[in-house]
This record gives C-alpha cells, sequence and structure tokens, in this order.
C-alpha cells in the first residue's frame, strides 16, 4: 500500500509549512484520534494568488481557477494537520471537508451554484492522496465574503494514528 507522502510525491506535491493564522486562533486542535484544521486559505509563500467572488462575470474567479485554489488550501489544511499527527503518513481517513466559495451573483441574475464543482478540487486531491481513506463527508457552501477576500477556504476532520 502506498503511503500518503509517496503519493503526494508521485503527484508532484509536497506539504507546504503550515500558514499563520491571520487572527486569534490555532491552525489545528488535535483531540485523541482526532485533528481538526481551522479555516484554511490557499496561500502560497504567505500570499492568496487570486482574490475575489467566483462566478461567470468578466472579473470574477473562474470555477476552473477555484478549483486550483481548493486544491492548494487542501493542502494547507493537510499540512496543518499533519504537524499534529507527526507527519501525513500518521493521517489515517479523512472524516470530513468543509468547503465554503465567496460567490457572485452573475449579470444575469442567476444564483450561482457551482460550489461543489469548485470543492472537488479538494475531494478529488484527497482521494488521490489517501485513496479509499480519502472519502469523505463534505458540505461545499456558498457565501458572500471569505476573510482577505478570499475564493476559497475549507477545514478538515481526519482521524489519526
Amino acid at each position: 500500500m502506498t503511503k500518503p507522502s509517496q503519493r503526494l510525491a508521485e503527484l508532484g506535491l509536497q506539504l507546504p509549512a503550515v500558514p499563520a493564522p491571520v487572527a486569534a486562533y490555532v491552525p489545528a486542535v488535535r483531540d485523541g484520534d482526532y485533528v481538526y484544521t481551522s479555516g484554511q486559505l490557499p496561500f502560497v509563500d504567505g500570499k492568496l494568488p487570486q482574490t475575489g467572488l467566483v462566478g461567470s462575470n468578466a472579473n470574477d474567479v473562474s470555477i476552473e481557477e477555484a478549483t486550483g485554489l481548493a486544491q492548494v488550501a487542501v493542502l494547507n489544511a493537510l499540512a496543518a494537520a499533519a504537524e499534529l499527527a507527526g507527519g501525513i503518513d500518521n493521517i489515517e481517513r479523512i472524516i470530513k471537508l468543509t468547503g465554503y466559495v465567496a460567490s457572485s451573483v452573475p449579470a444575469s441574475g442567476e444564483r450561482f451554484t457551482s460550489q461543489p464543482a469548485v470543492i472537488n478540487g479538494a475531494s478529488e486531491l484527497l482521494g488521490e492522496v489517501f485513496g479509499a481513506a480519502g472519502q469523505h463527508a463534505r458540505a461545499a457552501v456558498g457565501v458572500a465574503a471569505l476573510p482577505a477576500d478570499a475564493p476559497v477556504e475549507l477545514d478538515l476532520i481526519v482521524k489519526v494514528s
């Protein structure tokens, strides 16, 4: 069985340093065999690669771009969980992913309802890294705005050894 660290390497990915909190909280908390991460933004080297709302208006972050940002955010969440677990290979199972998408209202007036497609970026990456242990419960929620004008934010609950 391939370890999560090996799968990350095969995918050409690595866990980033745990992003510093932007307010009064810690990146993750361990309680027994579970780690709960705080909401993680798609920071890369301390900066957001894109900001704004996700949607189909001219200046919106596209669904495809937001899907990539969800992948970055889940790597940040995995880094926070792995730090408390003693490494990513000590994460036994992904229990739950909650994803938030800053959603625009298209010029047509129709509501943006593609939050699940955006958060699929994170869910699919978890499946690639953890296999069957990456299958998880999930919520994909549309919101008006997120901290630092991030397009996506997510948190994880994981079981650790």
